[in-house]
């Protein structure tokens, strides 16, 4: 019998994963078995998350990495590599949204920020992994992309767009790499209660109306798309390769 959701034996890279969504996957991944990689901007975060995880019986190391500096990334892979010898799950999550209001408004500074740090470093990470995915036999990555991707928005819309490509280089990495045994996928989260949403999820009024917006009458919380990730990274999913998964409570539909 397969032992469907067992990461036991695979190292798994995380970015973005001191806090919110990423925490919650490489909490998840460490308690299927997975050695997990922590990684944030900064070194304080990583390494207690880390700890706790290791505390609760996981295996975990810190790499503490600037996602906009293709330098640290590179460090990132090769520090990985360096102390597990493989990498078998990639999980592009780190990204960022530093400017609110309509895309007429955006200053080109804003714009490239958004798009390096979301689209570009996630290119780069990910040329520097699937090569060496490939020739350890396969592998799998997982991006973090948003529904904001899937409609227009007159306040994040430049992060929509940014993760709009993430989903175009989900489909075309997919492809690319497919005949290699890697399957590339991505997520797209509604709004979940992390410190990214924290300006709607500390205004009740805005908050009961994206709860009352949503089928399941609730907002995400983080082991929800921790959950997604799992089904994704695991050989439950085997078949599945250049998807899109949204999960958003229903939001998208209503």
């Amino acid at each position: 019998m397969i032992d469907f959701l067992n990461l036991e034996g695979k190292v798994a890279l995380i970015t973005g994963s001191s806090r919110g969504i990423g925490r919650s996957i490489a909490e998840v991944f460490a308690q299927q078995g997975a050695k997990v990689v922590i990684s944030s901007r900064k070194p304080e975060p990583c390494a207690a998350v880390a700890e706790a995880i290791c505390e609760q019986g996981g295996e975990a190391i810190s790499i503490p990495c600037h996602i906009g500096d293709k330098t640290q990334l590179e460090n990132l892979v090769e520090r990985t590599l360096a102390e597990w010898g493989r990498i078998d799950i990639l999980v592009c999550n780190a990204a960022t949204n530093p400017v609110y209001g309509p895309m007429s408004e955006l200053t080109d500074e804003a714009y490239d920020k958004i798009m390096d740090t979301n689209v570009k470093s996630t290119f780069w990470l990910c040329n520097s992994v699937l090569p060496k995915m490939a020739d350890q036999g396969g592998g799998n990555v997982i991006m973090l992309s948003s529904i904001a991707a899937l409609r227009g928005n007159t306040t994040i819309g430049c992060y929509g767009v940014s993760k709009a490509a993430e989903a175009a280089l989900t489909r075309n990495l997919a492809v690319e790499w497919g005949p290699r045994n890697i399957r590339v996928n991505s997520i797209a989260p509604g709004v979940v209660e992390t410190d990214f949403a924290k300006a709607l999820v500390e205004d009740p009024v805005r908050k009961q109306r994206a709860e009352t917006r949503t089928p399941l009458r609730r907002l995400g919380q983080p082991i929800d798309i921790a959950g997604v990730a799992l089904f994704l990274a695991s050989p439950m999913s085997s078949y599945v390769t250049g998807q899109v998964v949204v999960a958003d409570g229903g939001e998208t539909i209503s």
